[in-house]
């Protein structure tokens, strides 16, 4: 009598863990879908970012400051003198300049998802938005001048190139590789809001 209680014992225990077992496994399946499906936009919107404000942000400041610069300088070859930022309709801005052309750097803040879309879309339509660049930010394009548009949360940057020569940089590099470049070495930069 006392075997039949102990295997039911034993039993159960095998029970629970089987179960434990199914539901680890389920959930580790729906995190791996839930991973591998996810498009950058369903990521993008599970935090709000915060929305522009009366001055600049930190990471919209990033674009002109003295570490950017250093980092830009170091990938491009040449040195820059960086004009005055100007921070004006949620628009923050500075040019780089060089003995032989100029980009400017710009970040736009904006408050909402939909604005964002718009204004990305809009840099798009104007400029000509032709080849997409994919694992830039969270969306980005190369324009018909080599310029590139960057959306990342709440913000546009836009590295607009118009200003260079065709071969820029030492070595000599297409300015539109120059917009890349520069892009890259600012989103590596940025994080949070």
């Amino acid at each position: 009598m006392t075997i039949k209680p102990l295997l039911r014992a034993t039993s159960r225990r095998l029970e629970t863990r089987r179960l434990r077992c199914v539901v680890a496994a389920a959930a580790i399946v729906m995190t791996l879908a839930a991973c591998s499906s996810a498009s950058p936009s369903t990521l993008a919107n599970a935090r709000v970012p915060l929305p522009a404000g009366k001055q600049p942000s930190k990471i919209s400041k990033m674009v002109c400051s003295p570490k950017a610069q250093s980092e830009i300088a170091d990938a491009l070859g040449v040195t820059a003198v960086v004009e005055t930022p100007i921070w004006s309709g949620h628009l923050y801005s500075c040019r780089y300049t060089y003995p032989s052309g100029s980009f400017t750097l710009s970040v736009k803040e904006l408050s909402s998802w939909a604005q964002t879309f718009g204004y990305f879309r809009g840099i798009g339509s104007s400029l000509g938005d032709v080849t997409p660049l994919f694992n830039l930010g969270q969306g980005g394009y190369e324009t018909r001048d080599g310029s590139v548009a960057v959306r990342k949360d709440w913000k546009v940057l836009l590295v607009d190139i118009s200003g260079l020569p065709a071969q820029f940089g030492k070595p000599p590099t297409p300015s539109g590789n120059v917009a890349i470049t520069v892009a890259d070495v600012i989103l590596g930069c940025w994080s949070g809001d």
